[in-house]
C-alpha cells in the first residue's frame, strides 16, 4: 500500500483528552447549560437515568467543545539499512495551550513541508479535536491542519480505521482488534482510554497517560507496516521520550 519512502514522509500521531475541569460545579455555567442540553442524547452504558453530571465526568473529554487535550503523542518511522526504527515524542502536561504550541512549531516547520499525518480514527477524532481546540485557545491552525476548501484528495491525513474499510461503510474499528488480527501486541495495558480521565484528576500522573499515548502510535504504525507489507519495527527499535 506504501513504499518505505512513502512511510517515512508521515507523522504518526495520538492524542488524549479529558474534561475540561475536575468537578462539575467547576465548569462556567453558560457551558453547564450547554452540557445539559447536549448530554440528553448521551446514554451511560448501564446507566440509564443518568445525570448530566455523572455523564459530564464520563464523557466530556471527547467532546472539544467540554475537554481539552493532556498529551500528543508522535512518531515517525526512518530505515537504517533494510532495518525501520521509530521514533516517538509526547509533549503532555497542564497547560493545553503550550501543548498545542508547540505541536504547532513542530507542524509547521519548513520540513514538515509534503508530509501526511495519520491516526486511528484521526478524521473522526484526533484531527478535528485539535483543530477546534486550536481556535477555542485562540491559536491559529498550522498550516497543515488548515484544510477549509481543499480538495478531499488534497487534505494531508491519512487514518488507518478508514484504510481498513476499503470502501466499506460498516462502523467503527477498533484499534486492539487490528492488532490481534495482525498478531501485534496490545497498546491497551496499563490503562484504557475510559481510563485516562481518572488517572489525570485523581491521580495526577500525567506520565502514565504519556506512556499509554506512545503505546497507541506505536500500536498505529505497526498496523500501517502490515497494511504495507512491511517488517514490523522490533521492540528494541523504538525510541520513545
Amino acid at each position: 500500500m506504501f513504499s518505505p519512502q512513502e512511510i517515512a514522509r508521515v507523522l504518526f500521531l495520538d492524542i488524549e483528552t479529558v474534561r475540561a475541569t475536575q468537578h462539575y460545579e467547576e465548569l462556567p455555567e453558560s457551558l453547564r447549560a450547554m452540557w445539559e442540553h447536549k448530554c440528553k442524547n448521551i446514554q451511560l452504558e448501564n446507566k440509564p437515568e443518568a445525570s448530566p453530571e455523572e455523564k459530564y465526568y464520563e464523557r466530556a473529554g471527547i467532546f472539544a467543545e467540554f475537554g481539552r487535550v493532556v498529551c500528543i503523542s508522535f512518531g515517525f518511522v526512518f530505515w537504517q539499512g533494510f532495518k525501520p526504527y521509530l521514533k516517538i515524542k509526547s509533549l503532555y502536561g497542564e497547560d493545553e495551550k503550550q501543548i498545542l504550541a508547540q505541536f504547532k512549531n513542530l507542524l509547521d516547520d519548513d520540513k514538515m513541508r509534503r508530509w501526511l499525518l495519520c491516526a486511528h480514527n484521526g478524521k473522526e477524532f484526533d484531527f478535528p479535536y485539535l483543530c477546534r481546540r486550536y481556535l477555542i485557545n485562540q491559536i491559529p491552525l498550522p498550516k497543515i491542519l488548515t484544510v477549509q476548501g481543499k480538495k478531499p484528495w488534497e487534505v494531508p491525513f491519512l487514518d488507518t480505521m478508514e484504510l481498513w474499510k476499503f470502501g466499506d461503510y460498516k462502523g467503527y474499528t477498533k484499534l486492539e482488534l487490528l492488532c490481534a488480527v495482525f498478531g501485534i501486541p496490545s497498546p491497551k495495558g496499563d490503562i484504557d482510554g475510559s481510563q485516562v480521565g481518572q488517572v489525570y484528576w485523581e491521580e495526577k500522573d500525567i506520565q502514565r497517560i504519556a506512556k499509554y499515548c506512545a503505546k497507541d502510535v506505536e500500536a498505529t504504525v505497526q498496523v500501517f507496516m502490515k497494511f504495507s507489507t512491511q517488517p514490523m519495527i522490533e521492540p528494541f527499535h523504538v525510541q520513545s521520550n
